[in-house]
């Protein structure tokens, strides 16, 4: 079976399910996505990791990874292989130099972990067919019933902070391991760095 590459395009909050997120996964330079919900705290795991944030101690992906390469072994690929009943299940393709395995994961686990070792994530067009949307106008959104925005309240709450105390504010968010809240900041000053 033919396996077809996924990009990692963003994680939105879901305002039909509380304390959910909707990872996109988008066919690679197609208009073709895959949204799959999945917990704040697999967001989070992913999102610091994308944003190159630095937690002061290290999460469960973090140590997953440290652990495989402690021991040489890498992760050379992940596979969402099955969609069932509204549930991806993927599977990590390691190898340790000698022979490859097949590890069973939840998705949301398996993109953590993927972003860690910066490797390929593929699926099956079955897959794509299945859960997939197909975008008409890059702008239209995916699904406004689980997939949107960030909460209103949210947008525009850092704008009247100067860029120093976001900076001081982002630090302190990171050591409180608020990495949503640190997100959201980094969001502001990004903003802010692009303008001048």
């Amino acid at each position: 079976m033919k396996k077809i590459k996924l990009e990692i395009l963003g994680i939105s909050y879901s305002q039909s399910q509380s304390g959910a997120y909707a990872l996109i996964l988008g066919e690679a330079g197609k208009k073709r996505r895959l949204p799959i919900i999945i917990g704040s705290f697999e967001a989070q795991a992913i999102a610091i990791e994308l944003e190159k944030m630095k937690p002061s101690r290290p999460l469960t992906h973090d140590l997953f990874k440290n652990f495989a390469t402690t021991f040489n072994i890498g992760i050379k690929e992940v596979i969402i292989y099955k969609f069932s009943e509204g549930i991806f299940f993927a599977k990590l393709i390691c190898f340790d130099g000698v022979k490859e395995m097949e590890i069973d994961s939840r998705t949301s686990d398996a993109v953590a972990i993927a972003v860690r070792f910066k490797c390929p994530i593929y699926t099956y067009e079955s897959i794509l067919k299945a859960a997939g949307i197909v975008l008409q106008d890059e702008n239209e959104p995916l699904d406004p019933e689980t997939i949107s925005e960030e909460p209103e309240e949210k947008e525009g709450a850092y704008a009247s902070f100067t860029l120093g105390e976001l900076e001081a504010m982002l630090l302190a968010a990171i050591d409180e391991e608020a990495y949503e809240k640190a997100s959201r900041i980094r969001d502001e000053i990004n903003i802010r760095k692009k303008k001048k």
